[in-house]
């Protein structure tokens, strides 16, 4: 078996899972600085890396998440981001694409929320974002999704060749906190106001029950898929503004 140095020793610890705390970090940003996940105590967080300022695939994601931040925050979501490039070369990089750069239709954009300074990999490597199989220099393109309570909830990675889907970003957020507020799951694929999946048998009236559609609005296709309605209108007023 091949020995990990221990500089790759460092990378290969330190990669938070599903419901794991979110490791605390302290550190300099372009909004100043930040103690995560202490200072979002309350709220849903994004926190994603990038592999490096002044490249074109994160320009295009930059710019995207910020025009989509009043829709996160809609969800009492907030965004950091991260790579291990220096505060002095995040401003430029982000007063460039405000002033320089136009893709599709969006232009003149200004990021607002928080990018941390990592040159030193302290916190990718916390979270795992150093990839030495993709490039042992840069981050890849992570996401966690963190939960009020400091919770990791998701954990999504992409390579640096791969742009991420922003839509999928936000249906992840909706479907997380609809399935906190509701007690249920969400089926492939689900938008607020298609069909939810209830709890297993025993937890939501008995399995008799759900098949002979005695359980409220619960439609069995068998005793282990069942599903109920729940309108997009009540879905949207549960979550928005204030989260699960």
């Amino acid at each position: 078996m091949t020995e990990l140095s221990a500089s790759d020793s460092a990378v290969a610890v330190g990669m938070p899972r599903i419901g794991d705390p979110a490791p605390s970090f302290t550190a300099a940003t372009t909004q100043g600085e930040i103690n995560f996940p202490a200072d979002y105590a309350g709220k849903w967080v994004i926190l994603f890396s990038h592999p490096a300022d002044f490249t074109p695939v994160c320009t295009s994601e930059f710019m995207t998440f910020a025009a989509m931040q009043e829709q996160f925050a809609a969800y009492n979501t907030e965004l950091v981001g991260l790579s291990v490039d220096g505060l002095y070369s995040h401003i430029a990089w982000l007063r460039t694409i405000k002033d320089k750069i136009a893709f599709r239709d969006m232009r003149d954009v200004e990021v607002t929320f928080p990018l941390v300074e990592d040159v030193s990999m302290e916190v990718a490597r916390k979270y795992g974002m150093i990839m030495p199989g993709e490039d042992s220099t840069k981050a890849v393109r992570a996401v966690f999704v963190i939960d009020p309570k400091g919770v990791v909830r998701t954990v999504i990675y992409y390579p640096l060749s791969l742009g991420r889907n922003f839509d999928e970003l936000l249906r992840v957020v909706k479907a997380l906190q609809t399935a906190d507020h509701f007690d249920v799951a969400t089926p492939a694929d689900w938008r607020p106001g298609d069909p939810v999946i209830v709890p297993p048998a025993g937890s939501c009236g008995t399995a008799k029950e759900r098949m002979d559609g005695d359980a409220d609005g619960v439609k069995c296709e068998d005793w282990f898929f069942c599903t109920r309605e729940i309108p997009a209108a009540e879905v949207e007023s549960a979550i928005r503004k204030r989260g699960a």
